[in-house]
């Protein structure tokens, strides 16, 4: 049997060989040695870190353990690491370590934590991890503030540690997971962001919702938003966010900032020539103690005095201002703009501009969705005000909509007769006209495709029992709606068929003057008409004949006492005929060529239905 001594190295040289472990009974029976023997050097071995043991059933197994060097470990970690014995003392620590807590090696070896106050390692927080670690390895988040106000995350691990002499202590391993924080937090934040902007109300003030918005992305500065007035082309100050910020800016405004209009649409003119695009990204002016480029007040555009601008920079400790448009496809919607301190840059840069842009989005769809009421509002005022009766019908042959001037048509309202059906039944009683006026609709609809109107005209009995004939265009829209238009023509029906009425009478006038007419025409005696004033207006081929004028231009328009040798006494006859009498006697008349010759003139008025005198007919007989 071997010597005990030497039971340690053969049991590590055994296990080397045997990856997975081995039981304390396996162990002994390899090396031929005393199961309790070797049991105790196990847990001298263990205790040393020298193997590892686990439990397999009721059994433990033992394997080499996986050791690296300290030094290395330390060397070659990006982490920050400290080595404290059982009472808290520092041991070591690595180079990582030192930098970031801006200590010399010798400053720190051979310290106590509690004394030290070193960041992190002293905070309550990591001295209850390290006092309350017994066997197993704690894993616990610990932040930091630094001296500039932000927030430092480290994942603390808190291993055991057996030193060399057996002794017992601590290894402390500090990772820096602030990035990984500050990505899930900008995350959850963006995620949250996007639901409640889809979720929010109309009602509800979207403008504030974007400044508290920024002001936890960029908590402790001043942060205020511009709203963009499409109507009056200018900029209005909405909320504004920041400790005091409100009231400062009142104080040194002479008015609450909230509301104030300022001229920032010069930006798209010249000089400056900015354009929504241009205004997408996140701008940074440095504004104190020297302006980078453009000062508060060019910022301004000159619409604040000079004198608070600089006011408003000392008041608030102001450096830098950060700029970003509200933009979405090409239009804008807005301004945000931040504050910050001297020494302080935008954290969470990439994630203020996708919430900017999440609120851009949300703008849009809010705008259009007024610009659509509104829209929706002056076509519903539009068709209201319609002189045409206006239905909409779906697929279904429901009403959608229906006008005031379709219910006063009709006398019947979309609450009697919400479908087609219905209302065919109020409007034709009488089951063979319905069946016509369905007839023809159908036959309408098969001849015609989306977008052609179809015409007809129906008889229909209303509510108060009056019978109206309507004027119906239908047109199918492109989604299987029904327009239809209903114009009331009982009147102009009506006054068509007097029209009708009236023109076959004056055609029987107009037969009956004809015949009149040819009767003068034919007639061997001389003939003609004068209007009121004495001219003549007619004149048949008789008298041409009697007096020697081959065409009837040249006697038309003529007054009649041209044609007589005394015209004073044919004008006292005319006037005794206009005034409603009747003359004949014998005169002397003047031929085309000076001839005189003796005629029997018979004089009579002409008179219109109503009894008025319109004119003078001439009738003439040579001697």
């Amino acid at each position: 049997m071997q010597p005990e001594r030497d039971i340690p190295g053969r049991v590590l040289r055994t296990l080397r060989f045997r990856p997975k472990g081995m039981t304390i009974t396996e162990i002994a029976k390899a090396l031929g040695a005393n199961r309790n023997s070797v049991s105790k050097h196990l847990e001298v071995m263990q205790a040393a870190g020298q193997v590892e043991a686990r439990l397999v059933g009721n059994a433990k197994v033992y394997s080499i353990a996986q050791r690296v060097p300290l030094s290395a470990f330390l060397c070659f970690t990006k982490n920050l690491i400290l080595v404290i014995d059982a009472d808290l003392t520092i041991v070591q620590a690595n180079d990582q370590c030192l930098r970031r807590f801006g200590r010399a090696k010798d400053e720190i070896i051979g310290q106590n934590i509690h004394e030290m106050t070193l960041p992190v390692v002293s905070s309550p927080e990591a001295l209850a991890v390290v006092e309350g670690l017994e066997r197993e390895q704690v894993i616990a988040d610990i932040s930091h503030r630094r001296d500039d106000g932000g927030v430092v995350f480290y994942q603390m691990q808190a291993i055991p540690t057996t030193f060399e002499d057996g002794e017992k202590g601590c290894t402390i391993v500090l990772e820096d997971i602030t990035e990984r924080k500050q990505y899930l937090r900008n995350t959850s934040f963006l995620a949250r962001t996007a639901i409640d902007l889809v979720d929010l109300q109309p009602v509800e003030d979207i403008y504030r919702y974007i400044i508290d918005g920024l002001a936890e992305l960029a908590p402790g500065a001043f942060a205020y938003f511009f709203s963009y007035d499409e109507a009056d082309r200018h900029f209005v100050i909405r909320p504004v966010a920041g400790g005091g910020f409100r009231e400062g800016l009142t104080e040194l405004l002479g008015r609450d900032p909230v509301g104030l209009a300022l001229p920032i649409i010069r930006i798209f003119d010249a000089p400056y020539h900015q354009t929504p695009l241009s205004m997408r990204g996140l701008q940074e002016f440095v504004l104190r103690p020297e302006p980078s480029s453009w000062s508060l007040y060019d910022l301004c555009f000159r619409g604040i005095p000079k004198e608070v601008c600089e006011a408003i920079l000392t008041r608030f400790d102001i450096a830098k201002l950060c700029v970003m448009g509200l933009v979405w496809q090409e239009e804008i919607f807005g301004m945000a703009g931040i504050f910050l301190p001297p020494g302080r840059d935008l954290e969470n840069r990439e994630t203020i501009e996708s919430f900017i842009r999440q609120a851009s989005i949300a703008l849009a769809r809010r705008q259009t969705a007024e610009r659509l009421k509104r829209s929706e509002a002056r076509f519903r005022g539009m068709v209201d005000s319609s002189p045409f009766g206006v239905a909409l019908i779906d697929r279904e042959r429901r009403f959608l909509y229906v006008n005031r001037r379709f219910v006063e048509i009709f006398g019947y309202g979309p609450d009697e007769m919400p479908t087609v059906t219905e209302w065919t039944r109020l409007i034709f009683p009488d089951e063979e006209a319905r069946q016509e006026a369905l007839g023809a609709w159908r036959s309408d609809l098969e001849r015609s495709v989306p977008g052609q109107v179809r015409p007809r005209t129906f008889t229909v009995r209303c509510r108060d029992g009056s019978r109206k004939t309507v004027l119906s265009r239908t047109v199918t829209l492109c989604d299987g709606t029904e327009y239809s238009t209903c114009e009331d023509i009982t009147e102009e029906t009506r006054a068509y068929h007097l029209l009708v009425a009236d023109i076959a009478d004056l055609r029987r006038r107009e037969q009956e003057l004809l015949i009149k007419d040819r009767a003068i025409a034919s007639t061997r005696r001389a003939v003609a008409l004068l209007d009121p004033g004495g001219v003549v207006t007619y004149a048949n081929d008789a008298f041409l004949t009697l007096w020697g004028y081959p065409n009837p231009k040249e006697v038309q328009e003529s007054h009649f006492s041209r044609f007589w040798e005394r015209p004073d006494e044919i004008k006292g006859i005319i006037q005794t005929v206009i005034d409603g009498g009747f003359w004949h006697g014998e005169v002397a008349g003047l031929r085309n060529g000076g001839e005189k010759f003796q005629a029997d003139l018979l004089g009579t008025p002409i008179v219109a239905e109503e009894g008025r005198v319109i004119g003078m007919m001439a009738a003439v007989t040579a001697r």
